[in-house]
């Protein structure tokens, strides 16, 4: 791997220093900074009404920025991306737009089509494209008529193709590419196509601007940027900067070829147009806006401020195209930026792009995998994003801004949390903060691409001034306290894993680094997410959002409903920490073999862990004498439980079978006894026989043996014979296997929905396949039908794992009902499959993905662009949710790295 240019300048990034590093500039710029949390000040917390769309372009920023196609040094000091403008709309396009999370009946969703073509783990070779609208766009009938679906849970979003702002082809394809010449030397190369059946025109501002770092203090001067037009035999114009006296990048400069102006204003909020009070400067933030839609002189003659735009202004005549070239570099006095070079750049660097994608792909050939795979590959990359929030510095309020109001006290608990990092997010525009658990997939992803990065990943959120005094691990920025399952062992095993299959050897100093971080956050869980301290553990909606009867992290609604207290013993919950113990076991198992006496003995204490927890699970000698029991006999499933106490104590089997009880086979690891080092196997066998002496009546339930060699255990919550129940149905068409993987709930509640009473009180959940029917709680995503990558994700892994101990002669039913019987492999095998499949054309060209969306299965400039969407229709896996969330959608590259895929046309052969 190390063989190609781009591998090896990573290897060096990682060497070097940081402002020597090509992984210095990179696309770090998120698509949506209004609306977050971070920039909330609200007494109320409603982040987004308190900092809309319509002021992003008059309010600076105070802990990000956003742009399209944006890039920016790792601290986001100097940003570049475009802006433009049609000529009809309202406004100039500098951000994306989207509904807010009360405008529509998904809740916050970009209404944009853009797409992230290519990406190369040091940003030496990226490439965007966003389609533009030559007519109005329709913010208004997007708001509007999403607002009236909203009323009815059963319809679909009102897309913007919905709108027949597309018809006729009427609008251009905005191509956005960058190659490095240097660390920080970027040539930049913007094609705009006119796809249009007549000439159109186009406005393209490139973008420059420094992040607001200055208005927020007292005496704090701003940096400078100046320009210079063309001049003479000079082809271009110059936007340059000052050197930073803080830290932040080189004094740089913009070279624009062929720019019809230079455009100044100040990076300041239009207090005027937003408050009705007076500017601190003639020429705010939105003043290029202004001198373009309205002709206004807004912006600074003198081309001085702390934003400036280079004017393009572009006639295209039909199916015409042109391309504007710019050069953004350290160095400050070049007299021909635009010679060979430039071309040449971008012709190695797509070439070195090739040969690295080419050497970390099993499946280079297969060009139809390979363009699903890179199209993930790049929605990762492009989806790194530089995160600033100091919470007690957001608390507290600016020192030069009013005292925040009373009652403004969100993460109140989390003031020790200073993040300032790049960091992998789900999706740059509706998720452009991180979470806990989605990190984890993406680090796994990431393994591939950047070992360094994935596990420094993990590390940010596991290390003090991420992670909470007492242990947790911060879930998301709208809620720290919330909790996501524990994945951050599961995922570190893998990266090793990953490295150590890549290089021939696992970096154990990062394995034992997130070990010890992960024994201070299983004590956390222990101590704070079990409630009754009887190995049963709650831990609230657990990144599954709407899929209970009840609303997981706040019970407190319900328990005012019943007038006593009430605890739900989740079975995803206790499936979570169950997998925690086995991956931790085998960590230290791992570990063991560097430093025996500090890890061996912290085998057999996760050993015994996971079978107190599985006794807890399966109710067999539990201390509630099996009034609590997560496994139903009768139905050969795991249910969530719910405990009333009233006078007498109430329990209620949640007899819904959903993912919760899915999870429960999740945990599952192989101890070979026999096959420990010498060092440490005696002592390691010493405690877990003294164990099994102890206690042989828990054993049983959670080991199965090999036949011919006792010393060779499978540990699980589930022997052969319950695991064969739970895959009856789980593998069951009318239940929650779908052409497309596994669905949130069985699809038998569609017709025959569920329902119960809890003292009194009846609730119900009905099946449903695409956006939520119940908006009550987490309305903004669906776990009650369709199918989502990171739960299909673990269950292949899981069922490999059981097949890797039990063997080809263990086999069932697939489908269930079938009578046609496969290995736990081939099954796995096959539900890689059919999640690959959500994006691989049919027979008739067409994508599962684009769903009933007939433009872009069928048209030529569509149907090869990707969107890897949040959660995929439950039927017939069109996409759903978020419609940029390659986060763990990207697991899909994951999976074809994993999977043999054949084309349609290859299955036909």
């Amino acid at each position: 791997m190390d063989n190609n240019k781009e591998s090896q300048r990573l290897k060096a990034a990682y060497e070097g220093k940081s402002s020597d590093s090509w992984l210095y500039w990179g696309p770090y710029l998120s698509e949506r900074q209004w609306g977050t949390v971070r920039e909330d000040y609200s007494a109320d917390g409603n982040a987004w009404d308190y900092f809309s769309h319509d002021q992003a372009r008059s309010r600076a920023y105070r802990w990000g920025e956003d742009g399209l196609a944006g890039i920016s040094d790792p601290e986001q000091r100097l940003c570049f991306s475009l802006a433009m403008w049609n000529g009809n709309d309202p406004i100039l396009k500098e951000r994306l737009f989207g509904l807010t999370n009360s405008e529509g009946n998904h809740g916050e969703d970009v209404k944009e089509y853009y797409y992230y073509l290519d990406n190369t783990p040091t940003h030496s070779y990226m490439k965007w494209q966003y389609k533009y609208p030559q007519r109005a766009f329709p913010y208004d009938d997007l708001v509007a008529e999403n607002g009236r679906r909203k009323a009815d849970p059963h319809s679909m979003e009102y897309e913007l193709m919905d709108t027949g702002v597309f018809e006729e082809d009427r609008y251009f394809d905005v191509q956005a590419e960058y190659a490095k010449g240097a660390e920080q030397d970027i040539f930049i190369k913007i094609t705009v196509k006119n796809q249009g059946p007549e000439a159109a025109g186009l406005v393209l501002l490139p973008t420059l601007w420094f992040r607001n770092t200055w208005s927020w203090y007292k005496n704090v001067k701003a940096p400078e940027m100046f320009g210079e037009k063309a001049s003479g035999d000079q082809a271009f114009a110059k936007i340059s900067t000052s050197e930073l006296s803080d830290g932040g990048p080189s004094a740089m400069t913009l070279y624009c070829q062929g720019a019809q102006d230079l455009l100044f204003v100040e990076n300041e909020t239009n207090n005027e147009r937003l408050w009705g009070v007076p500017n601190a400067t003639r020429f705010p933030k939105d003043g290029i806006n202004d001198f373009i839609v309205h002709k206004q002189k807004t912006v600074n003659p003198d081309l001085q401020g702390t934003k400036a735009s280079a004017a393009y202004y572009l006639k295209l005549e039909a199916g015409g195209s042109q391309e504007v070239w710019l050069r953004l570099s350290d160095q400050q006095h070049l007299t021909h930026p635009f010679d060979q070079e430039f071309s040449a750049t971008f012709e190695e660097r797509i070439q070195e792009a090739d040969a690295f994608y080419e050497a970390i792909s099993p499946i280079a050939h297969e060009a139809e995998a390979m363009q699903i795979q890179r199209q993930a590959y790049a929605g990762m990359l492009w989806s790194k994003q530089y995160y600033n929030y100091v919470v007690a510095d957001w608390l507290n309020g600016d020192p030069a801004g009013p005292p925040p109001p009373e009652g403004r006290g969100r993460n109140m608990q989390w003031s020790h949390m200073y993040a300032s990092n790049v960091l992998s997010m789900p999706d740059a525009w509706e998720y452009p903060w991180f979470a806990a658990w989605d990190l984890c997939f993406q680090a796994v992803v990431f393994a591939r691409l950047d070992l360094e990065f994935a596990k420094n990943q993990l590390r940010h959120l596991a290390n003090e001034w991420y992670m909470s005094p007492g242990g947790a691990i911060p879930a998301y920025e709208w809620s720290f306290s919330d909790v996501n399952p524990p994945l951050h062992a599961w995922a570190s095993l893998k990266i090793f894993e990953i490295e150590k299959a890549q290089t021939g050897k696992g970096d154990f100093e990062f394995l034992a680094d997130i070990f010890r971080h992960c024994l201070i956050n299983f004590t956390w869980w222990v101590n704070q997410v079990d409630a009754d301290d009887n190995n049963l553990f709650e831990g609230g909606f657990l990144g599954l959002d709407n899929i209970s009867i009840l609303n997981r992290s706040n019970l407190a609604d319900f328990e005012n409903r019943v007038g006593h207290r009430v605890v739900m013993s989740q079975s995803d919950g206790t499936s979570w920490v169950g997998m925690f113990c086995l991956k931790m076991m085998e960590m230290a198992l791992i570990l063991s073999e560097t430093n025996s006496k500090e890890y061996s003995h912290l085998v057999s204490k996760f050993f015994q862990h996971f079978v107190f927890i599985a006794d807890a699970m399966n109710g067999i000698e539990h201390r509630s004498k099996g009034k609590v029991k997560l496994w139903n006999e009768e139905d050969g499933f795991y249910y969530d439980f719910l405990t009333v106490y009233d006078n007498p104590v109430e329990y209620y089997s949640v007899k819904l079978r959903s993912l919760v009880g899915v999870i429960a086979l999740f945990p599952v690891a192989s101890l070979d006894l026999s096959a420990l080092g010498d060092d440490c196997a005696n002592e390691i066998k010493e405690k877990i026989d003294w164990f099994l002496g102890q206690h042989p009546e828990l054993i049983d339930q959670v080991k199965t043996t090999k036949a011919d060699n006792e010393n060779e255990l499978l540990l699980s919550f589930v022997n052969p014979d319950r695991l064969k129940r739970i895959l009856s149905r789980l593998l069951s068409e009318s239940e929650f296997l779908s052409p497309h993987g596994i669905r949130g709930i069985s699809k038998d509640y569609e017709q025959n929905p569920f329902y119960m009473e809890v003292d009194g009180i009846g609730l119900s959940e009905q099946y449903a396949p695409a956006e939520s029917l119940d908006q009550s709680f987490g309305g903004n995503s669906n776990w009650r039908g369709p199918v989502w990558f990171p739960i299909n994700f673990l269950l292949i892994e899981t069922l490999r794992q059981y097949h890797t101990f039990l063997g080809h002669d263990f086999q069932v039913e697939y489908p269930s009902g079938s009578r046609e019987l496969h290995c736990l492999e081939e099954i796995a095998t096959d539900l890689s499959k059919r999640l690959i499949g959500i994006f691989q054309k049919d027979e008739n060209g067409n994508r599962p993905v684009f769903g009933g969306n007939q433009v872009m299965q069928q048209h030529p400039d569509w149907n090869q662009l990707l969107f890897f969407y949040e959660y995929f229709h439950g039927d017939n896996g069109a996409g759903l949710g978020a419609s940029h969330q390659t986060g763990w959608t990207g697991l899909v590259a994951e999976l074809l790295n994993q999977t043999k895929v054949m084309s349609h046309e290859q299955q036909k052969v």
